[in-house]
């Protein structure tokens, strides 16, 4: 039901996905990984590996601007430098329905993923259908990818780069 990928840039870490759906707790999911009792990023779900792999090598060079690799995760899905912002729109919300929990590790820890699925009230799914929770044209609207651009490449090329070039433009 989850998704483990090894990251290609550092591939001593895994980045787990687990995605719920019907989702009753999501304030108290928020409130937890706020404390940090959930060491994962509760996620409304998008694209996240890129996110990942960035948020792991900004914490490797000591260049992260958030307190956590896991804020620095949804941080890096953001197309603006604002934290506040990143949080409201790509963070999980008290009224979530859905939420994709993101997991950075450096083996398998099954005690982690049991813990997690323990604290969420809502039916875990595969991590491979957030695909079905995507709208495209608010990811088109957010990111502002105009028609022509998906002409020459995909949506997801067009949000991989805007989000790898984040700190230099």
């Amino acid at each position: 039901m989850h998704s483990t990928h090894e990251l290609e840039l550092f591939p001593e870490y895994k980045v787990t996905q687990m995605l719920f759906k019907d989702v009753q707790n999501a304030a108290e999911l928020r409130q937890c990984a706020v404390e940090g009792k959930i060491k994962g990023a509760l996620i409304n779900p998008t694209m996240v590996l890129v996110a990942a792999n960035k948020a792991v090598s900004l914490q490797k060079m000591g260049k992260m601007k958030t307190r956590s690799l896991f804020s620095e995760i949804i941080f890096n899905l953001s197309p603006t430098n604002n934290i506040s912002e990143a949080f409201k729109r790509f963070g999980s919300s008290d009224g979530d329905d859905s939420v994709l929990v993101v997991l950075v590790h450096d083996k398998d820890e099954p005690q982690l993923l049991s813990d997690i699925t323990a604290r969420v009230s809502g039916r875990q799914v595969p991590a491979e259908d957030v695909s079905t929770l995507t709208d495209h044209a608010k990811i088109k609207k957010l990111y502002k990818i105009p028609p022509q651009e998906e002409k020459c490449g995909t949506l997801l090329d067009a949000v991989v780069c805007r989000m790898a070039t984040k700190d230099v433009m």
